[in-house]
């Protein structure tokens, strides 16, 4: 791996912008390549159960909770490898596995092994927090934000291209876009091989450690690292509210509205838009005026009022006028993700970021079942009324607690652009023996 330097090339802006525009490519591709698959996974499922759509819908939603099972279980020890020996090799080899898996799953034979390759693909689908980590290391704490935000905008991208895509490919074959899929990850490998540098020095790496690089284990970090613990509850409440959108939504604007699928592609399109426009371009000025914390505010109130604007609109067009209410909430995640960054050390950021992808791991577990029977339970009339958008308003509730935790554990860090720099300039309080930035 002689073609790219092992090392960070420096700090100066030029290449700390090449170096994210490299990872910005790197997840637009994978995340690309995820959303290939979402229009035909389950219509492949269907097929091997010889069209039977209920056992289709009940292993759909199986793979989706062994899928979120495998990131919980295997982010963390994905986040202590990069830690160890670094963030390219970690990036490379599952992009390469991705690849690969893609290969496996578009010539599955039957169920059980298309199940396997599902499995294989929440293992190594753990660039995106790797690439966090990579931003952690090149980019300085105040900017960090903003770097956070174009990364989102990459993840955005992708969920709105890839699917609009996988339709159309899936119209060939349901197997079509598994290939192009493994197609762009295997392409994505080579271009990393030659152009993705090293970004965590060797001696900021830390060995590695079974105690830390399990759930549980990476969560007791977070404890160890004053305020961290709060701000990380916050992040797995906001990830447990956003699952009433991806749970809940096709059902409920069928019901309420009579979508068909085009319509909610469209919506979902808007949605993403939103993030494309929210963390690709405004997230780093509101962020450079009004600091992380007050950007962070911003984004849950946003959110929780999206979600009460979704559960009131009586009418398709004042559900779709809602969409720039609750497209405040992708101001949320970069912040955070910033504010986070700053309580950890540099041969930390893979760990902190494998801890955040279980805490994703197990809202993708419990989101699902809780908003969907949320969901099935208030459609009946209770005391003679019903009200099918009792799981938004849950999501709101959610987001609720989650502003009023921020407002608490962040009244320090990030009040300002002013309190952020003097928090980045100011001597790091750092465990004895270990490293600082």
């Amino acid at each position: 791996m002689s073609a790219a330097p092992s090392e960070p090339t420096g700090t100066a802006p030029g290449p700390r912008r090449a170096t994210i525009a490299f990872i910005f490519v790197t997840v637009l591709i994978d995340v690309l390549a995820i959303g290939l698959i979402i229009p035909v996974l389950p219509r492949l499922v269907q097929d091997f159960v010889g069209g039977d759509t209920a056992m289709a819908a009940a292993m759909f939603g199986l793979f989706g909770t062994s899928w979120a099972l495998m990131q919980f279980l295997f982010s963390p020890i994905l986040g202590a490898l990069s830690d160890r020996f670094g963030r390219r090799p970690v990036i490379l080899l599952s992009c390469l596995g991705l690849g690969l898996d893609y290969v496996f799953m578009a010539m599955a034979p039957s169920l059980g092994w298309l199940f396997v390759g599902r499995l294989f693909s929440g293992i190594t689908a753990a660039t995106f927090s790797t690439a966090l980590a990579y931003i952690s290391d090149v980019t300085p704490p105040e900017k960090r934000a903003a770097s956070f935000g174009i990364m989102g905008a990459a993840f955005g991208s992708g969920f709105v291209l890839g699917p609009a895509v996988g339709g159309l490919l899936g119209g060939l074959s349901p197997r079509a876009p598994f290939w192009v899929s493994a197609a762009l990850a295997l392409i994505n490998v080579v271009y990393g091989y030659f152009v993705l540098p090293e970004s965590l020095s060797r001696e900021h790496r830390r060995a590695f450690d079974w105690k830390r690089a399990n759930p549980v284990g990476a969560l007791s970090l977070l404890s160890k690292r004053k305020g961290l613990l709060g701000m990380v509850a916050v992040y797995g409440i906001y990830m447990l509210a956003h699952q009433a959108l991806q749970s809940t939504f096709v059902l409920y604007t069928q019901h309420r509205y009579g979508w068909d699928a085009r319509t909610v592609g469209l919506m979902l399109a808007g949605v993403g838009a939103c993030t494309i426009v929210v963390q690709g371009g405004l997230v780093r000025h509101v962020v450079r005026h009004f600091g992380e914390r007050r950007t962070l505010l911003l984004g849950l109130t946003g959110g929780m009022c999206g979600f009460i604007a979704y559960a009131l609109a009586g009418t398709g067009p004042a559900l779709m006028a809602s969409v720039p209410i609750f497209g405040l909430i992708f101001f949320t995640g970069p912040p955070l993700q910033g504010l986070m960054s700053r309580r950890v050390q540099p041969n930390e950021y893979g760990l902190l970021q494998g801890a955040n992808a279980s805490i994703m791991g197990i809202a993708g577990i419990i989101g699902p079942v809780m908003f969907s029977q949320v969901f099935a339970f208030f459609l009946v009339p209770h005391g003679g009324i019903a009200v099918p958008g009792a799981a938004f308003f849950l999501g709101a509730g959610l987001l609720a607690c989650a502003l009023v935790l921020a407002w608490r554990v962040t009244r320090v860090d990030g009040a300002s652009p002013a309190a952020a720099a003097a928090s980045a300039a100011a001597p790091a309080t750092n465990p004895p023996g270990e490293p600082t930035a």
